[in-house]
């Protein structure tokens, strides 16, 4: 689906949330999703099999989903009083307690993971429920989804397998399918707070790739090929912030910012919502895949490693394009075209290693930021 350039001109701002920028508590919470994402990682960086994807992914769809609720709650809820900023203490509690719950959802985990899901849903309905406009109503027509959502996962802990997933397809279909019979454009955004607030979200993501890189290292000996990989890896994930925020951060808060209330519901919910999933998605599997590949650089490859890293670039590439087409801030084939050629690399990482398929892919990258320099002449 594509959205045209809208022009800032010729739409007229709505009302704003009051909350413009984001606070330091907030970003204390991301902490909390940085462990999260270090444990989704761990997941797919040695599957056993298939599944291990679809868990994963059902699991990061239940936590991202009500984690993106709280980057909505923070555009319309100052967490300056002592009540409040007690409750996203607890709230932060409750996160916590799902990431350490990742390993073992499927199995002894399910429980803790429900009841610290349960929690966090609780207190971001109850807080918005607190806000001074027309998302303190818009709140109720939400939240009954995100609370059946819950008490599938949470019927799930209760379910020996294989019955449990049926329960878990259920409960990330009920977040889904919210989207198409909850009435968003009530909800209230603070633009420059909504984007600055995703942003962080990529960023500490790609943060989290830097730490699999180093957390494969271990105590390996620091040869020439490691070090040259780590440092690849992270002139990787520097490209990866390049394609985000040269110039798409900026353009996307301009054209947020003056889109009229059903445009702005739409592009929250399709470009930074589904959009930025897939591209923290790709970031979980591009970190596994480093990780993996840090750890023998050279000579026969884990295959795994490769797969992942491969797919995870095109994964990020193809939400990035989502993203970009929703805001309306630039075409994407070339970014689509780059992840289809990405595909091509993968014998070479399986027949010469995880060093050489790397330095392909930081090169790949590289010339994608090159073909898209030449062809916008505004880019400095």
């Amino acid at each position: 689906m594509t959205t045209p350039f809208i022009s800032p001109n010729t739409l007229a701002a709505p009302a704003e949330a009051t909350v413009q920028r984001v606070g330091t508590i907030e970003l204390f919470f991301d902490l909390v999703f940085v462990f999260a994402l270090t444990q989704l990682t761990s997941l797919v960086a040695h599957p056993h099999d298939f599944a291990a994807y679809a868990k994963a992914l059902l699991v990061f769809m239940t936590l991202m989903w009500i984690y993106d609720g709280y980057v909505w709650l923070g555009g319309n809820v100052e967490f300056g009083g002592d009540s409040r900023r007690r409750l996203i203490f607890v709230a932060m509690a409750g996160f916590f307690v799902m990431a350490l719950s990742i390993p073992t959802v499927f199995d002894a985990g399910g429980l803790p993971y429900a009841l610290g899901l349960l929690t966090v849903t609780a207190i971001h309905a109850f807080l918005f429920n607190t806000a001074q406009n027309s998302s303190a109503r818009a709140i109720w027509r939400i939240a009954p989804y995100n609370f059946g959502s819950a008490l599938l996962v949470l019927a799930a802990a209760f379910v020996r397998p294989p019955y449990d997933w049926p329960l878990w397809v259920a409960a990330v279909t009920t977040l889904l399918v919210s989207t198409f019979f909850s009435r968003r454009r009530q909800f209230q955004l603070s633009p420059r707070h909504f984007v600055e607030r995703h942003g962080l979200l990529i960023i500490i993501a790609l943060g989290e790739s830097i730490v699999a890189v180093g957390g494969g290292v271990g105590v390996s000996a620091l040869s020439g090929p490691l070090l040259t990989y780590g440092v690849l890896a992270l002139m990787l994930s520097a490209l990866l912030w390049w394609t985000y925020f040269h110039r798409d951060d900026a353009r996307a808060e301009h054209i947020f910012l003056h889109a009229d209330a059903a445009a702005r519901a739409r592009m929250a919910i399709l470009g930074y919502g589904y959009g930025h999933f897939a591209m923290i998605c790709g970031i979980i599997l591009i970190a596994a895949g480093l990780k993996v590949g840090v750890a023998h650089p050279t000579g026969h490859p884990d295959a795994i490693g490769i797969w992942n890293l491969t797919f995870g670039i095109g994964l990020y590439l193809l939400g990035d394009v989502i993203y970009r087409r929703i805001l309306g801030i630039g075409p994407g084939w070339v970014r689509l075209s780059l992840a289809a050629v990405l595909l091509l690399t993968i014998p070479l990482g399986l027949s010469y290693g995880a060093l050489p398929h790397l330095l392909v892919c930081v090169l790949l990258l590289t010339s994608l930021l090159w073909v898209e320099a030449a062809r916008d002449p505004s880019d400095g």
